[in-house]
């Protein structure tokens, strides 16, 4: 993410660079009111210099390898450097700008080389081979057996055993493919702030609740343009295509974000091929069928056959009822005077009337309860409830933008736990969507100290306007409790090694806690504590929270269809053995194609804004979100079954498996808080998909 940078000079007061000194904040949180732009440079360089130096002590150590004096040592070498790219490259997602952009262009191949130019070391590597080949003998703790593990593994998986013309070529490849993949983000971040649709004659705002225009106005008075605007930033466009009478203005607003970087100032038509073909390279290099195979060596799914087979089983099941889905809307939206078939532009508007028209619910019905500073009590009531955790705000705290909130979060013995950002609203200098990230992992010191993370959870919900507070739609609630679910993942961490604390576990794993959280949002016990009406104060009434729970298997096939798209597409990419020469609107749709509900659009592609796995971590993972949810389906029905605010099962989940972070096998912590491996029953009865 980025921060609010100011122009200024290069060091603080006292003539040094912030991010060079300790800081001296209070919880030792960043210093961002004092971090300017021109920092980073220097502080990369400088902290760079240092890591080479750690690790060159290590690797020329005349002690015999050992796991302190290697595995460790190398564990905690780089705390400056991690550190500085924490700030740095957290804040170029949530506050970044064209300055910002450019360090990150310059500073990635530099960190890609040191990386390379560590585990390429010949030297360093065969002091951690001779450590792990002792590993039986080394009396090590399961915790310490897996940092020994992830050590090796780092080494053989990026190349340490490769000749030395294939190590120059690896090293070629993957400085590539860091730029690569950081210019494919920047050009979504580019092709999303460079659309926006203008509107000056109030007859193309018809249908359109008064939330959305007064919201369209002010961005309109923001850019200094009379009229209504409207973005590609979620909280406008989704409820544009959800409400908008005009369906010519739909499709406009559809294919421009559908239609993202394909093309023009941010194309990265060239940029997909290029990244799956050199991620296919490395898997070569390694000895790799594909890429995926790579990759999922290290996932619980453990190669591809059986992520294909988990999105086949699914998609068999999804399939019928998201054809089904598709009838229906089609039939309606005949019935309402649709004279052709129901295409992408029209989904969200026809799915929302049938909605409110058959369950008596809509996104407009559900805000009014769903106040933010509400949402965000309820989240932090249901922490304390499962937890016993305490949230105490803390304005005095450093922020890097002013919308930032900060908050102290407590244990129930008092003790701090950590430190929780949450950046709620969109801007221009924030990429789209909502995650959860840290400045700072947990972690026990050299001297034995307990380092308490910082956590921040970004988002893009609805700003408050000049009459109306910020009002979440139903799944924007569901989303903060999922980002929420992350945070605590990270907040409850209680391991040793940072490498393996918090969400250091492996992708198709990660995602349970979030999805898990989901869960809480159909339950009116949970409800009934904070949902209320902004202005009567009313509870949100039963008969509502019965139409959310009647509704919430509406369009489940077509979700399920939706998200399994994303999936196969992802695994399309990378399973190619070969490169890429057809255009890619044609590859993905053949990958897509027996997913398809509603028509295809040639004129769009979805993988050239697909930031997930060309600019993220979820490359041959984008699979891990539906394993996840299965495991998080079984999980539940555990709550379900014992109480929702059980805290004996809240306990369970918190001993093993938020708080191990990734010490161990994630299946044996499942199992060890399930007391059984999961199964797919919960899930398909959940999604309605019995």
């Amino acid at each position: 993410m980025t921060m609010t940078i100011l122009a200024s000079a290069c060091n603080d007061k006292a003539g040094r660079n912030p991010l060079l000194a300790d800081f001296d904040t209070p919880f030792g949180v960043p210093p961002f009111e004092q971090i300017r732009e021109e920092h980073y440079l220097p502080a990369f360089e400088e902290a760079i210099r240092e890591a080479r130096d750690e690790v060159k002590a290590i690797a020329s150590d005349p002690e015999a390898p050992t796991f302190e004096n290697t595995i460790v040592a190398l564990e905690r070498s780089g705390q400056r450097l991690g550190a500085i790219a924490a700030v740095f490259f957290n804040l170029n997602e949530a506050e970044t700008s064209d300055a910002m952009q450019q360090i990150a262009l310059e500073v990635s191949p530099r960190l890609t080389e040191l990386d390379n130019d560590i585990v390429l070391d010949p030297v360093l590597f065969e002091r951690v081979k001779t450590v792990y080949e002792k590993r039986d003998s080394l009396s090590l703790t399961s915790e310490q057996r897996m940092l020994l593990d992830k050590a090796y593994k780092r080494f053989v998986r990026n190349g340490a055993g490769l000749s030395d013309e294939d190590k120059t070529a690896y090293r070629e490849i993957s400085t590539e493919l860091s730029n690569l993949t950081l210019k494919f983000g920047q050009n979504v971040l580019g092709a999303t702030n460079a659309f926006y649709l203008h509107l000056t004659d109030s007859a193309d705002l018809a249908g359109l609740p008064a939330t959305v225009v007064e919201g369209a106005a002010e961005e309109a008075k923001a850019r200094n343009l009379e009229g209504w605007v409207i973005t590609l930033q979620m909280p406008s466009m989704l409820p544009f295509m959800q409400y908008s009478e005009r369906r010519d203005l739909r499709e406009k607003v559809w294919k421009a974000y559908n239609g993202r970087a394909l093309g023009g100032e941010f194309d990265n038509t060239e940029n997909v091929k290029r990244i799956a073909e050199l991620r296919m390279r490395v898997a070569a290099l390694l000895g790799y069928p594909t890429y995926a195979e790579y990759v999922l060596e290290e996932k619980m799914a453990g190669n591809t056959q059986t992520v294909n087979e988990f999105l086949e089983q699914l998609l068999e099941r999804a399939m019928p009822y998201a054809r089904k889905d598709y009838e229906t809307v089609n039939r309606y939206a005949k019935a309402q005077g649709l004279d052709s078939d129901v295409m992408p532009w029209d989904w969200a508007y026809y799915t929302e009337k049938y909605k409110h028209e058959h369950y008596n619910l809509s996104d407009e019905m559900t805000r009014p309860y769903f106040r933010l500073e509400n949402v965000q009590k309820g989240m932090f009531m249901l922490a304390n409830k499962l937890y016993g955790l305490e949230f105490r705000e803390n304005p005095a705290l450093p922020k890097y933008h002013p919308d930032v909130k900060a908050f102290e979060v407590y244990d129930g013995d008092s003790s701090l736990l950590a430190v929780l950002y949450i950046d709620y609203f969109p801007r221009a200098s924030k990429r789209g969507g909502a995650w959860m990230t840290s400045f700072r992992e947990q972690y026990v010191d050299e001297n034995g100290k307990d380092v308490r993370p910082v956590v921040s959870l970004v988002c893009n919900f609805t700003k408050p306007t000049a009459s109306t507070p910020s009002l979440l739609t139903f799944d924007e609630a569901e989303t903060i409790l999922h980002e929420f679910g992350h945070a605590l993942h990270g907040m409850l961490s209680k391991g040793t090694y940072e490498s393996l604390t918090g969400t250091s576990v492996r992708h198709d794993f990660v995602e349970l806690p979030s999805q898990l959280m989901e869960n809480w949002m159909t339950e009116k016990e949970f409800l009934d504590l904070w949902a209320e009406h902004y202005e009567t104060g009313e509870k949100i009434p039963q008969e509502l929270i019965d139409r959310i729970v009647a509704a919430q298997n509406y369009l489940s096939g077509y979700a399920n269809s939706r998200q399994l798209s994303f999936g196969l597409t992802d695994m399309a990419w990378h399973t190619i053995t070969a490169p890429v020469k057809e255009d890619i609107i044609s590859f993905e749709k053949k990958a897509m194609d027996k997913t398809r509900v509603t028509p295809a659009v040639d004129t769009t592609c979805f993988s050239t804004s697909f930031s997930h796995i060309f600019a993220g971590g979820y490359a041959a993972g984008y699979y891990g979100y539906k394993w996840a949810e299965v495991l998080d389906a079984d999980a539940f029905s555990l709550f379900k079954e014992k109480g929702i605010f059980n805290r004996e099962v809240a306990q369970s989940f918190r001993d093993n498996v938020l708080s191990k972070g990734g010490s161990e096998n994630p299946m044996d912590l499942y199992v060890r808080f399930r007391g059984r491996k999961p199964t797919t029953d919960a899930f398909f009865e959940r999604s309605g998909l019995k």
